[in-house]
């Protein structure tokens, strides 16, 4: 095995093309790994601002060639290194000779001792003799790993690194002779110090055990194997103990038996019957009272009951009676965003109109606790077969390697600081338990024999065990209710290594995945690297993790993890820091200044860069850095450590997190996020998280099929554009996968492409080239909790450049619907993709519900009325139905672009500061209110017969009563790479190059006819002409970091005829 400098491993496209950016040479190339063909190679070459990608396949010999086009024979190889050897010379069928290789940049080592991308890549090469003595640390490092992946023996492989990594003095020794290896002896004696005490442990105990059957003249005498040279003592003595422990457990075993086979004959014994115990009944929900105001000064007294479904309002000293409103006449909630503790009940009365009264509660948790209770009897008494909604609780802490209190029950009830639950609510099960932990002490069964324990002592509830996933300390268990259990299917677990050379598991992420019904959940649990300067480092372990964990379905493994689930949620010690003076944060967190230190929060620093975490969510964080206390207490922080390289400062921050991902147009809710103040054995504080969550079950239509004749659902598509990251000039396809699809379905090659833009490529389908899809069941119901997962490809490749999600239910009815959203590959954003489409709904089929968790809305205090466009009926108020916080915040002030947004790439488009103002004063053209360019609307219910064939009208404008999203939890924020015009002042990253390139091509701004907005797509590419539509959205700007490629792009040269290059 010999290291080559050019091959870099399973590095992505992103990646290779921008370190071909950064060469910036004619000529320069690289090898990394294919992602389409196992075992296979892509040859990326930089040729006049473009990258070339040819694949490299193997045949059934295991030769190596570069795929070539029908007809012109290939040149095979046996080695990797042979082939680029021979195509570095001119005139062998490339764009040009590889003439620069592009080496593998070799990171510093961390401070504490991890390597921060491993020990390098090699590459096969038969037969080759070491070069000089660094190549045989090399090849023993290759072997290592190969074996670390099927030994279990994985925990000891690090100090063999180490010896391997720094100890060549021996093979110097041998060199000369010298046959016993003194630094060998070293390193295998620190490995095993730790199993001198547990060995002195474990045999004390097996000697006493033997005493009682048998007792042995001398346990500690067996023949030592004579001939073993070792330079260490310790390392002798060590292996007598192993040996006498082998010498006990042989003939242990034995003994016993006999005993006991001599005892059962002796005195007829049986064993006891071990009497299982009656589950515990679910214990009642007592009856909760509040004390709420109404109006300026009147006190009013709300009594919820949930067993008999009941809210009883008792006016405070009237002498009136009590009113007793039964659930079913509650029709709506309405939580107001700019006062936290109020709420709004909107109920049915007999012959009368809806009545609707404000509460106003103590304190903001009050109310959750109020509207929660509401929420479960709704959910009780829905008498619905199965269930639309569930509660979901997450737990993350880093227990220290110390064993937990006996008590965890501020944790699991989610009591503490931040935003906790209420006591009213704490004792409520959730549905699901999800708990992660890093540097876990205490063995697999013990620890979930302890959670299940203590749930059943606080929640009266004997949880289920759904899946345990461990990498050494770091552990994942996930519990449900007995009831759910059926519910649960295609369970799967995985877990990364991130630690030293990605071989070593004291750091990296456990994982697991399921569906409940019909949605899919994916948690994942992770330790990334410590120490305030390495962001980089829990960059890369994020990225790393990202595209090696096995969850989801094996039929979307080719798309992003982000993408594989209805709702992804991640958590763990992600370690991330705060980038501030140690005291200055202590000053800060003594004022309860969390939002100062936000600002300079690493996790959310990266964030905004689109680094890490791309478009997640995560709640509000109203508690103290939950890390580095003083042990036994939660009221110091302990910033100073001593290390051997002397002192270390870990100032306080936020390193345990909890984040999520859900698809477009789902309901998640996050009702808490804190963590707790009174479990102290931990330098951590134990986090929690609990979600209400939209589910959906197996979907039974009304009609039996073959009752009568079927009428097909079906997908169209109008037009797709695409805009991609890259220096490549591939011809494309688009795959679509969703449930309701019998397979994947494919669609033509691109009618429209062209790279005018440094960096990017655009491409254009018309409908044509785009299949119509039909999907297994035509029912609206149905049809409204589906999604589509599309992932764009290179043809000769069968590469994907990026994926996305779509979801159909605002596609629905006659009308195309414009949709609009990020790419992403292996976790980075790679371009944007936009269109026109439409879901046909057959007339029979059309019959919808409201859902159990769209009853509750949110609203701003004392919105004023708007005008109203013409035919549009106004919404009743109680028949609001809550936006899915899921989906964007409605963006305002910026004007549709040609071309999405990208770092470094302003939009000349973009109207100038003073003219956003004017166009957002005057309202969208021709009056016509506009949904949210973000992402696509929830249809309001009575927006549900031009589903099914009807003219759509505009949404009823937010001020006018409707719901809106919390402008907090569950809301990406306009991406910072999404610069506009008017943000352009003082960026001195924007390519002013870039931005004449683009007013270039788009010399036409967009004219406004009537309804209508022209695209300049249309002047280049009549097919992609879009359909007329009442309404039209101006689509959201998309972000990406930086431009890639130089500035100026010179004329496409000719390809060669005999090699036909893949983009990969």
């Amino acid at each position: 095995m010999v290291a080559a400098g050019w091959y870099h491993g399973d590095i992505s496209q992103v990646v290779a093309e921008e370190l071909l950016a950064k060469a910036g040479r004619d000529g320069s190339f690289l090898v990394r790994d294919s992602e389409s063909v196992k075992g296979a190679y892509a040859l990326c070459l930089l040729f006049q601002k473009h990258v070339y990608t040819y694949r490299i396949l193997p045949d059934d010999e295991g030769l190596l060639s570069v795929q070539t086009i029908q007809g012109i024979q290939a040149k095979c190889f046996r080695t990797l290194p042979d082939l680029i050897g021979a195509y570095q010379h001119p005139n062998n069928g490339l764009v040009t000779s590889l003439l620069h290789p592009v080496h593998r940049q070799r990171p510093a080592e961390d401070s504490d001792g991890e390597d921060a991308r491993g020990w390098g890549h090699t590459v096969p090469c038969a037969g080759a003799a070491p070069a000089s003595r660094t190549h045989i640390p090399q090849q023993l490092h290759q072997r290592l790993q190969e074996q670390v992946h099927s030994s279990p023996a994985s925990d000891f492989m690090g100090f063999m690194a180490e010896y391997l990594t720094h100890h060549v003095q021996d093979l110097e020794a041998l060199c000369q002779g010298h046959p016993q290896l003194r630094h060998l002896s070293t390193a295998l004696a620190t490995a095993c110090r730790a199993l001198h005490g547990e060995i002195d442990f474990t045999l004390a105990g097996l000697e006493t055990l033997a005493r009682v059957f048998d007792a042995p003249a001398s346990p500690r005498s067996p023949a030592r194997e004579q001939g073993f040279l070792s330079s260490d003592p310790d390392l002798e003595l060590l292996l007598n103990k192993i040996s006498t422990v082998n010498h006990l457990l042989s003939s242990l075993e034995k003994k016993v038996l006999k005993s006991l086979q001599e005892m059962v004959s002796r005195h007829n014994l049986a064993l006891p019957r071990v009497d299982v115990s009656p589950l515990p009944a679910a214990r009642p929900l007592a009856v909760q009272n509040f004390e709420v105001k109404v109006g300026k000064s009147q006190r009013v007294a709300l009594t919820v009951d949930v067993e008999s479904g009941t809210v009883t309002v008792a006016k405070r000293g009237s002498g009136s009676p009590e009113e007793v409103i039964p659930q079913d006449k509650i029709l709506q909630l309405i939580k107001y965003q700019s006062v936290q503790s109020k709420v709004r009940l909107v109920c049915a009365r007999e012959n009368q109109k809806s009545l609707s009264k404000d509460f106003i509660f103590p304190s903001a948790r009050k109310r959750e606790a109020f509207c929660q209770l509401l929420q479960l009897m709704k959910i009780q008494h829905s008498n619905l077969d199965e269930p639309e909604i569930i509660s979901v609780y997450v737990g993350t802490w880093n227990m220290g390697s110390t064993p937990p209190p006996r008590s965890l029950a501020s944790w699991l009830t989610s009591r503490g600081l931040g935003r906790a639950q209420d006591e009213t609510t704490a004792c409520i099960p959730h549905d699901i338990y999800v708990i992660g932990t890093q540097e876990n002490s205490l063995g697999d069964r013990e620890w979930v024999e302890f959670l299940c324990a203590s749930l059943k002592t606080l929640m009266a509830v004997d949880y289920r065990v759904v899946a345990l996933q461990c990498l050494w300390s770091i552990k994942i268990v996930v519990l449900v209710k007995p009831e759910h259990q059926r519910r649960i299917s295609h369970v799967h677990t995985s877990s990364v290594k991130t630690g030293i050379a990605n071989t070593l598991g004291n750091k990296g992420a456990v994982g697991v995945s399921f569906l409940f019904n019909g949605t899919s959940f994916g948690f994942v649990n992770c330790h990334l690297a410590s120490g305030s300067e390495k962001t980089h480092r829990r960059n890369q372990n994020y990225s790393d993790i990202l595209h090696s964990l096995a969850l989801g379905d094996k039929h979307l493994v080719g798309f992003d993890l982000t993408l594989r689930f209805t709702h992804l949620f991640w958590f763990g010690d992600l370690n991330y820091r705060l980038d501030m003076d140690v005291q200055d944060i202590l000053t800060h967190i003594v004022k309860k200044e969390f939002q100062a230190l936000l600002a300079v929060d690493q996790l959310n620093l990266e964030r905004e860069k689109n680094k890490v975490f791309l478009q997640f969510s995560e709640g509000d964080i109203s508690f103290p850095p939950t890390y580095r206390y003083e042990r036994g207490t939660r009221d110091t922080y302990v910033w100073q450590k001593s290390k051997p390289t002397g002192m270390r400062i870990n100032v306080p921050s936020w390193c345990d997190r909890i984040l999520w991902k859900s698809h477009p147009e789902t309901h998640v809710v996050c009702n808490s996020y804190g963590c707790t103040d009174d479990i102290v054995t931990s330098d951590h504080s134990p986090v929690f998280a609990t979600f209400e969550v939209g589910v959906t079950s197996q979907f039974v239509p009304k009609e039996a099929p073959g009752s009568s004749p079927e009428a097909l659902a079906c997908i169209e598509w109008e037009s797709i554009e695409v805009m991609l990251k890259t220096t490549s000039r591939s011809k494309c396809y688009i795959e679509f996968h969703s449930y309701c699809l019998e397979e994947m379905q494919r669609s033509g090659e691109n009618t429209f492409q062209n790279c005018d833009i440094p960096g990017f490529l655009k491409l254009g389908w018309s409908s044509k080239h785009l299949p119509v899809l039909n999907p297994i069941l035509p029912d609206l119901e149905y049809l409204g909790d589906q999604h589509l997962l599309l992932s764009i490809k290179g043809v000769e490749s069968c590469e994907s450049f990026g994926e996305c999600c779509l979801a159909l239910r605002s596609a629905i009815g006659t009308t195309p619907q414009q949709f609009e959203t990020f790419l992403f590959h292996r976790g980075e954003e790679t371009g944007s993709v936009r269109g026109w489409m439409r879901v046909r709904v057959p007339r029979g089929r059309c019959g919808t519900r409201e859902r159990l968790y769209e009853w509750i809305s949110f609203e701003e205090e004392d919105a004023e009325p708007a005008a109203e466009p013409p035919m549009c009926p106004k919404i009743p108020p109680q028949r609001l139905r809550s936006r899915p916080r899921s989906l964007p915040e409605p963006a305002t002030g910026y004007t549709n672009p040609a071309y999405f947004i990208f770092e470094g790439v302003p939009n000349a488009w973009a109207p100038a500061p003073g003219e956003a103002a004017r166009k957002q004063a005057e309202g969208p053209v021709g009056g016509q209110p506009c949904r949210s360019p973000a992402g696509p609307r929830v249809p309001l219910p009575s927006e549900e017969e031009p589903w099914c064939g009807r003219p759509l009208c505009g949404p009823p404008s937010p001020s006018r009563g409707h719901p809106l999203s919390p402008h907090r939890a569950g809301h990406p924020k306009r991406p910072k790479s999404a610069v506009l015009a008017r943000d352009a002042v003082g960026l001195g990253d924007c390519s002013l190059y870039v931005a004449t390139h683009l007013s270039q091509l788009d010399q036409v701004s967009p004219q406004c006819r009537g309804d209508r907005q022209e695209l300049p797509l249309r002047q280049t590419h009549h097919a992609l002409e879009p359909p007329p539509r009442p309404c039209r959205e101006g689509p959201r700007p998309l972000g990406k970091r930086g431009a890639l490629g130089a500035s100026d792009l010179e004329a496409q040269p000719p390809l060669p005829a005999d090699l036909q290059p893949a983009r990969m």
